[in-house]
């Protein structure tokens, strides 16, 4: 059986790609430090505890699990914190995945798949933007995980790497079994915080801005399911075990939806008012980010399908009220 070694699997991106690499077959090694990951969503494969920055654990863990190929979710993903503290993230993204890179190198394990971001980009020059989009990220964390990708393309290029490096837009929703979903603590993503709005009476959701050029005002977004993600990185896998090249990939839809129509999908499924309140514009919000996924489609043969904006508000609609539940 194939083994992947899996850093950040208790996480929300992490766990369903967990969850896709064992229904395709996959033994999965789960490796995080629980310090942003929950142990409850880590059930599918062996659960090793141990921090991207300890190489020493690191190594003794690859040495032990012999994988065939890693898939690297262990990041911190908060834009503001990042421009807060930008030690934490540089430490954290780049130098913890240049710890992966050098373990990856003394076991022998040479085949990687990268949890990276449209963050790399920074402000769109066109939309749908492509891959070879310029590259200027307006944030720490979007600086962090481009230096990833950098030395990722370094190691390739010298040391024999071979990698698809996963540019995700908007990651959405949850699973539709309603085994797992999101959960960050703060919780800053869009789609969780309406729905917290719709469970909770004295929670006003806020919109951040209403002003941009777009058809409502509102922010536009490229929303791709998490199990969408899922497919994509068993697509990887497969990809790079049948011998392809370094590569980056964007994973998104192709189409966008305002922060207004998410709103009002919320009050749709949940069949309860939301409560909203304008607020300013956050700094280095762009007015739209849309991806082309073209490349995706062509190179591993993926696409999403379960990506409409009604699956994904349904999807995460059905785990905040059974997670609301379950933690009290």
């Amino acid at each position: 059986m194939k083994t992947i070694f899996v850093t950040g699997g208790a996480g929300y991106v992490g766990s369903h790609c967990s969850k896709e690499f064992a229904a395709q077959g996959w033994n999965v090694v789960v490796y995080d430090n629980l310090s942003r990951g929950w142990r409850d969503l880590a059930r599918w494969g062996e659960l090793v505890e141990g921090d991207i920055l300890d190489r020493d654990a690191l190594q003794s863990a690859l040495t032990a699990a012999k994988p065939d190929v890693l898939a690297h979710f262990a990041a911190l993903t908060y834009v503001g914190e990042s421009v807060e503290d930008p030690a934490l993230y540089y430490r954290n993204n780049t130098l913890g995945t240049f710890n992966i890179l050098e373990s990856m190198r003394a076991v022998g394990v040479d085949k990687m798949i990268f949890s990276s971001t449209a963050a790399t980009y920074g402000v769109p020059h066109q939309v749908p933007m492509p891959e070879d989009h310029p590259q200027q990220p307006i944030n720490p964390y979007g600086w962090s995980k481009l230096m990833v990708e950098r030395m990722m393309d370094d190691y390739a290029r010298a040391y024999g790497l071979r990698f698809a490096s996963l540019r995700y837009f908007n990651a959405a929703g949850a699973s539709p079994d309603g085994e797992i979903g999101e959960r960050h603590e703060p919780e800053t993503h869009v789609i969780p915080l309406a729905a917290k709005g719709a469970l909770s009476s004295d929670y006003a959701f806020t919109i951040f801005g209403d002003d941009f050029d777009t058809r409502d005002g509102t922010c536009v977004r490229d929303y791709i399911h998490v199990c969408d993600l899922g497919r994509a990185h068993a697509a990887a896998a497969k990809y790079l075990m049948d011998g392809g090249a370094a590569e980056f990939f964007n994973l998104g839809t192709g189409e966008g939806t305002t922060v207004k129509e998410i709103a009002d999908a919320i009050e749709k499924v949940s069949g309860k008012p939301l409560p909203r309140k304008i607020g300013p514009r956050r700094a280095g919000d762009p007015a739209v980010l849309v991806a082309s996924n073209a490349k995706a489609k062509a190179k591993l043969g993926w696409e999403p399908t379960q990506s409409s904006v009604d699956e994904i508000v349904q999807s995460a609609w059905n785990w905040a009220q059974k997670d609301a539940k379950a933690r009290g």
